[in-house]
């Protein structure tokens, strides 16, 4: 297992994991029709402008074979106005290596990155009912609000956790 920095030949890799991973992470929150109709397309043509992104930080876990089996994402919204301070944007993992230390992996390289950048603060959106959540508590991420958000015209909770000390989120690891 390797985690290194994404390039641009990464992106059709990270959209296959992103599209997998939505329909497995999501099956049961948001609507099947709305799963169903995700494209790898659409999400190439996303990964490409993420990888590009001035500021904008991508990261991949392969396996031993070289294929991308996880990603991770971070830098700092646009909405972001807080001082010293960044997004969690994503991280998301093929199920199948859900549970086996890889995004523990993701989420550090993502907290070094923070730390690089001098960030004192880092924020995280996540879907109430995503167990992705409990992950990020773990790691001592508090609840700072929750907003009703509707996708696919289902009504959804979204929740924004905050982390206020990389240093002591970096020593978890």
């Amino acid at each position: 297992m390797n985690i290194r920095n994404a390039t641009l030949t990464d992106a059709t890799g990270i959209a296959k994991v992103h599209v997998a991973s939505w329909k497995t992470t999501y099956k049961n929150i948001m609507p099947d029709a709305f799963l169903q109709k995700l494209s790898y397309d659409q999400r190439i043509d996303s990964w490409i402008k993420n990888i590009t992104k001035e500021r904008h930080y991508v990261f991949v876990a392969e396996n031993g074979n070289g294929e991308i089996i996880g990603f991770a994402d971070c830098g700092k919204r646009e909405e972001n106005q807080v001082d010293d301070s960044g997004d969690l944007t994503s991280i998301y993992l093929l199920e199948e290596y859900q549970g086996t230390g890889i995004g523990k992996q993701l989420m550090e390289q993502l907290f070094n990155q923070f730390e690089k950048l001098g960030f004192n603060r880092v924020f995280v959106e996540v879907l109430e009912d995503n167990k992705t959540r409990f992950f990020y508590e773990y790691y001592g991420a508090e609840l700072l609000k929750s907003e009703k958000i509707t996708i696919a015209g289902k009504d959804l909770n979204l929740l924004t956790y905050e982390w206020n000390n990389i240093k002591k989120v970096l020593a978890k690891f």
